[in-house]
């Protein structure tokens, strides 16, 4: 008899249910939908196609179960909403478009509490991998990671302590490229436009290395300003209007994000300023989407998608490993800096 779906009363279908439409026993059945023993090519067509018709889904707990696994990744990220994620992501999945691995996500709103509740969710379930965003996590967390006993992969930064294996790029190297490219093409009078959120460390750490650039070339940061909440054309151009009334001898901005930088580039264009020459601006993180805007804003790509990818890469391999993997950002000089002098 069939079980019956406690929230809508129809009958959940069964192995018995495909191995009748499929004209086989239910052990074919299981052996095919399982990938196990000998059985004809033609027998596995007719079994799927059966299991297909019907909309038969397997039930997997039962294997998990016996191997203490499900063909699941963990995937923990800040936010869906930053436009960084997305694209790390993608590179998961495509790497694991090829597998038996389906990544499932699981989000922490950059409250370190919060993602190591989604850390403990995830590994009660005893997934095959666990991917993270970032180094710094709570004790708990860091604790629960270690012991896994799975391979987990902490993504996007290379600055700090990695639990097992890390893949991304320094941020502190990044913001210290940055002032470097930034002074090399005659700029002095600089501004930082960056997040106020103590969660974003890979932001603080680019501001490390940006005033550190900076302080090699003996020249200060003179002026800093920081916004709560989300970034975007609204926030970058609120803080670019705040910044220029200030100090409006500033010849440069350099914004945490793109998204900020491009409000800051339409402010600066609609009060009839001249960029690069009155003035030059660059962001981070190199997003296709506004490649529609008046100008190409200076960014460095930050390799979001071959970050995803290598560390999916090293999941599938499905062996413990502390690899540190540092990929290279690139600067990418847009429209909105003057040549180098």
């Amino acid at each position: 008899m069939r079980g019956r779906n406690p929230f809508d009363g129809k009958p959940q279908l069964t192995l018995r249910d495909v191995a009748e439409a499929a004209g086989v026993s239910e052990m074919t059945v299981s052996r095919v939908l399982r990938n196990r023993g000998d059985v004809s090519d033609r027998t596995r067509v007719r079994v799927f196609e059966a299991a297909r018709e019907l909309g038969y889904v397997p039930n997997k707990i039962a294997g998990a179960l016996a191997s203490n696994r499900v063909n699941l990744v963990g995937v923990v990220i800040p936010s869906l909403s930053n436009m960084v994620f997305p694209d790390i992501l993608g590179g998961i999945g495509k790497m694991l478009d090829d597998t038996p691995l389906q990544p499932v996500i699981g989000t922490s709103h950059y409250d370190p509490d919060t993602e190591e509740k989604v850390i403990y969710e995830m590994l009660s379930w005893r997934p095959s991998g666990l991917i993270v965003a970032g180094l710094e996590h709570t004790t708990a967390a860091r604790a629960m990671m270690r012991n896994a006993g799975i391979p987990v992969v902490e993504v996007m930064d290379v600055d700090g302590d990695p639990v097992a294996a890390a893949v991304g790029i320094s941020h502190i190297r990044a913001g210290q490229d940055m002032a470097r490219e930034i002074i090399a093409r005659g700029y002095r009078r600089i501004g930082y436009l960056g997040s106020g959120s103590g969660g974003d460390h890979r932001a603080r750490k680019r501001l490390e290395g940006f005033r550190k650039g900076l302080d090699e070339a003996g020249v200060a940061l003179a002026d800093s300003c920081f916004y709560e909440g989300m970034s975007g054309f609204g926030t970058g151009r609120k803080m670019t209007a705040e910044m220029l009334t200030r100090l409006p001898d500033l010849d440069f901005l350099y914004y945490n994000t793109d998204m900020n930088a491009a409000g800051g580039l339409l402010y600066c264009l609609e009060n009839g300023m001249r960029i690069p020459d009155d003035i030059g601006l660059a962001g981070f993180n190199s997003f296709d989407v506004l490649d529609g805007l008046p100008m190409r804003i200076a960014t460095m790509d930050s390799c979001r998608t071959e970050i995803g990818a290598k560390a999916a890469e090293l999941i599938a391999a499905n062996a413990l490993s502390d690899a540190l993997i540092a990929l290279e950002p690139t600067f990418l000089e847009g429209e909105t800096v003057r040549p180098r002098a």
